[in-house]
């Protein structure tokens, strides 16, 4: 009686190093940076530890590879059309992608080294800046503008960790309750703010500062 094969339920992904960064990078969504570890990593892929070094030099190498594919997933800067549009459009993709890996903007200030990719992002807004018509000068300052703004207010949304904005409004309501209104009128009237229903047209912190940066830079080009 000839034996049937019976074809296997699940067929393992070969390994490779994309995945092996892409399962950090997941690690790091789920739990922060600090739950990344060779073993856990190893873990979630099914594998010994020693086999991650087929594809990773070590620990280091995983954390510039992890920065490497996220700053990939930012929008790089078009040359052609309004530089404003252009640079607006691509700060406001590279803050959401800072915000989606909550763990990346510390790590791309402080991590081992300057990815490629990183290279690659400055080098299209100062390209951008330059064509425009700024001067090498004003292009330095106007670039750390638009970068501080960017790198800034993703850590400052990350260490404050606010939840949803209905958690966000909770803890303003709580918040006032402890606020002395006689004495501190105007934080409390700022806390009130957030308890506000949500303007449709208002897009948001980042982007008002992100507008008055490249407004500002605007009239400077053309003073």
């Amino acid at each position: 009686m000839a034996t049937e094969t019976t074809p296997r339920s699940e067929t393992r992904m070969p390994l490779s190093r994309e995945r092996v960064l892409r399962a950090a990078i997941e690690l790091a969504d789920a739990g922060g940076i600090e739950s990344l570890t060779m073993r856990r990593l190893a873990q979630e892929l099914g594998v010994e530890a020693m086999t991650l070094y087929y594809h990773v030099a070590n620990k280091d190498d995983i954390l510039a590879g992890m920065v490497d594919m996220v700053v990939s997933e930012m929008e790089a800067p078009g040359s052609d059309g309004d530089w404003k549009s252009s640079l607006r459009t691509s700060a406001i993709s590279a803050y959401e992608v800072l915000v989606r890996h909550r763990w990346a903007a510390n790590l791309v200030l402080s991590g081992p080294g300057v990815s490629p990719a990183r290279l690659r992002h400055m080098n299209g807004i100062l390209g951008v800046l330059r064509i425009s018509g700024f001067s090498p000068e004003m292009t330095d300052h106007a670039y750390h503008a638009l970068d501080s703004h960017i790198m800034g207010f993703a850590l400052w949304v990350a260490s404050m960790n606010l939840g949803s904005e209905e958690d966000l409004k909770a803890m303003a309501a709580e918040f006032l309750t402890t606020l002395s209104r006689e004495e501190l009128p105007h934080l409390a009237e700022h806390v009130e703010q957030h308890l506000k229903p949500s303007d449709p047209n208002d897009e948001g912190e980042f982007e008002f500062g992100l507008d008055l940066i490249l407004d500002g830079l605007e009239r400077l080009r053309d003073s």
